[in-house]
C-alpha cells in the first residue's frame, strides 16, 4: 500500500486559522467561494483517477488568477504548508492525491483562452482549459492541438503539462512537451516567472523541458502557450485483426520498421475486444486474439497508398480479418471501442489498475508475451490497450479493492510490468507520470546518482519540498519522516 509522510501536527492544530487566512486571500465572488473545508465538501478532492488511495486535505483553495495562486503560494511558503496543484483530478498515477495537512490548489477556475494567433500558430489559455476545449476553439478555423490523452474531455492543459500528457495521436504529432511554446510558472514563494513563449527555440537552458513533465514539484503552472496545427485534409482508419499477441507485436514492428508513421496506431488484446465490442458495438472481430487499429492522413490518393502499403505489411502477419474504412463515418465506427475502451473494462471489473510504462517496439512480441505469463502467475486478468506504434504500454489489471489480497497481488503484478519495460530497455512511464503509483519503482530506472540530481532540482526550486509532496521520489528521499498508511 501506498505510504504517506507524517502529517505535520501543528499544521493540523492550526486548522481554523490557515482556512481563515485562505479565505482571505480568496474570497471567491461570482464564481462562488474561494475556500472548501467541510468534511462532506472535501470528499470529491481526496482522490484522483487512481482512485484505490484516498485522503482527504486539510482545505481547497480555488483560486481565479495567477495573483491568487502567487498569495497562496507565498503564505503556504511562510507558513511551512504544503501544497497538492490539482486540475480535473484525471490522473492515473495519483498524482493530486492529497495529504492530511495540505492545501489542495484547484486551478480549474483558471479557465480562459487568452489568446489566438493563427498566423503563427499558437495559442494562450490559462491551466484550467480542457485538452479538447483547445481544439474546439480553434477548430472553425480548420485548426486544432496535437495531444490527445483518453481523458481529453476533462482533463486540463496544466496537468498535461505536468505530466507531459501524450494520447493517440501522438506518434505523428508527438506529446505535450513538442506541443509547448511557453509557460507562466508560479515558484513555492509566489514569485511569477514567464518561460518560452511565442516563439521557437528559446536561448539559454532549456527551463521549459525541465518544467514539463515536473508533476508539480518545481512550481504551479498558471498559464500555457501551445502549438496549434493545420487539420489534414482527411484521416482514415484500418483495422487488422491477428491469431496472437505476439503476432499483432511483431506487425507493429514491422510497420514501424518500414518508415510508415501512421497518425496512430493503437493495440487491442482479447479482452479489450470483447469488452469495448460489448459496450460500443463497433464490429470488432471477437474471434481475434489481438487487434491494431491504424490511422493515416493527408489528401485521398495519399490516404489509399500508405494504407495499401499497411495493408501489405499487414497481410505477411496471416491476419484474421482486415479492414479498410471507406468513409469518415467508418473510421469512426472503428474508433468508438477504442475511445470508450476505459469505461468498457470498467463493467466487467469491479477495479483495475492502468499501468503506464514504454518500451522499444522491437520488444513488443517478448513483453506482451510475458504479461501473458505473469496474468496467469498472479491470477488476474489484463486487459492490454495502448499506443502500440510508439510502444506506451497501458495493460488494464483487473482486481477488487475490497479484497486486500487481489489488491496486493494488482500493485505486484504492476510492479513487475514496468520493471520489465525498464529491463527491455524503456522506461516507467510514457505519459501518466510517476506520481505516488511509480514512485517506490524508481531506483529501478534511475541509479542513486540519477536521483540526487534530481533531488537537487527539486530542493532549489523548492527547498522545503511542500509542492506535491510524496510523489515521484520514494518517501524516504524527503526531508520529512515516513509512516505506514
Amino acid at each position: 500500500m501506498v505510504r504517506l509522510p507524517e502529517p505535520k501536527t501543528e499544521i493540523l492544530a492550526r486548522r481554523e486559522e490557515i482556512v481563515a487566512a485562505l479565505r482571505r486571500l480568496v474570497p471567491g465572488g461570482p464564481l462562488g467561494e474561494g475556500v472548501i473545508s467541510e468534511p462532506l465538501r472535501l470528499r470529491p478532492y481526496e482522490t484522483d483517477g487512481l482512485t484505490a488511495y484516498r485522503q482527504p486535505p486539510l482545505a481547497v483553495v480555488l483560486p481565479s488568477s495567477t495573483e491568487e495562486v502567487a498569495a497562496v503560494l507565498r503564505y503556504c511558503h511562510e507558513n511551512g504548508i504544503r501544497v497538492v496543484p490539482r486540475g480535473a483530478g484525471t490522473s492515473l498515477s495519483g498524482g493530486a492525491l492529497p495529504l492530511a495537512d495540505a492545501v489542495v490548489l484547484g486551478l480549474m477556475r483558471l479557465n480562459r483562452i487568452l489568446e489566438v494567433d493563427y498566423a503563427n500558430r499558437l495559442a494562450v489559455v490559462e491551466a484550467g482549459v480542457t485538452n479538447l476545449g483547445i481544439t474546439r476553439e480553434v477548430e472553425g478555423e480548420g485548426f486544432f492541438y496535437a495531444p490527445d490523452p483518453s481523458s481529453q474531455l476533462a482533463c486540463m492543459i496544466g496537468g498535461n503539462v505536468g505530466m507531459n500528457s501524450g494520447g493517440a495521436h501522438c506518434l505523428k504529432y508527438g506529446v505535450t512537451a513538442n506541443n509547448l511554446l511557453g509557460v507562466k510558472l508560479v515558484t513555492i514563494e509566489g514569485e511569477v516567472v514567464e518561460i518560452g513563449g511565442g516563439h521557437l527555440d528559446p536561448a539559454g537552458y532549456d527551463w521549459l523541458g525541465l518544467i514539463t513533465g515536473s508533476e508539480g514539484q518545481l512550481g504551479v503552472v498558471t498559464e500555457v502557450t501551445v502549438r496549434i496545427l493545420r487539420a489534414a485534409e482527411g484521416a482514415r482508419a484500418m483495422l487488422a485483426a491477428f491469431r496472437s499477441n505476439e503476432v499483432a507485436g511483431a506487425a507493429v514492428d514491422a510497420i514501424i520498421g518500414s518508415g510508415i508513421i501512421p497518425v496512430a496506431l493503437e493495440f487491442m488484446d482479447r479482452p479489450a475486444i470483447h469488452a469495448c465490442e460489448a459496450f460500443a458495438q463497433a464490429g470488432y472481430p471477437l474471434d481475434a486474439e489481438a487487434m491494431l487499429i491504424i490511422e493515416v492522413e493527408g489528401s485521398e490518393e495519399e490516404q489509399d497508398r500508405l494504407l495499401g502499403r499497411i495493408r501489405e505489411i499487414c497481410a505477411r502477419f496471416d491476419p484474421i480479418s482486415l479492414r479498410v474504412a471507406q468513409t469518415a463515418e467508418e473510421s469512426l465506427a472503428i474508433w468508438k471501442g477504442r475511445k470508450g475502451a476505459f469505461g468498457a473494462v470498467g463493467r466487467i471489473s469491479p477495479d483495475y489498475l492502468c499501468m503506464d510504462g514504454t518500451i522499444p517496439t522491437g520488444e513488443l512480441p517478448h513483453v506482451l508475451r510475458r504479461i501473458g505469463e505473469m496474468s496467469r502467475d498472479y491470477g488476474l486478468q489484463v486487459a492490454n490497450i495502448f499506443h502500440a506504434g510508439d510502444g506506451n504500454l497501458h495493460p488494464l489489471i483487473m482486481f477488487d479493492a475490497n479484497d486486500p489480497e487481489s489488491v496486493r497481488r494488482a500493485e505486484a503484478f504492476g510492479a513487475d510490468i514496468l520493471t520489465l519495460c525498464v529491463e527491455v530497455g524503456g522506461c516507467l512511464t510514457g505519459e501518466h507520470g510517476v506520481g505516488v503509483e511509480k514512485r517506490d519503482l524508481m531506483r529501478a530506472q534511475f541509479t542513486e546518482a540519477e536521483l540526487r540530481q534530481q533531488r537537487a532540482l527539486k530542493s532549489a526550486f523548492d527547498p522545503q519540498w511542500l509542492l506535491n509532496p510524496a510523489k515521484v521520489f520514494p518517501l524516504e528521499d524527503a526531508p520529512v519522516p515516513a509512516r505506514a498508511a
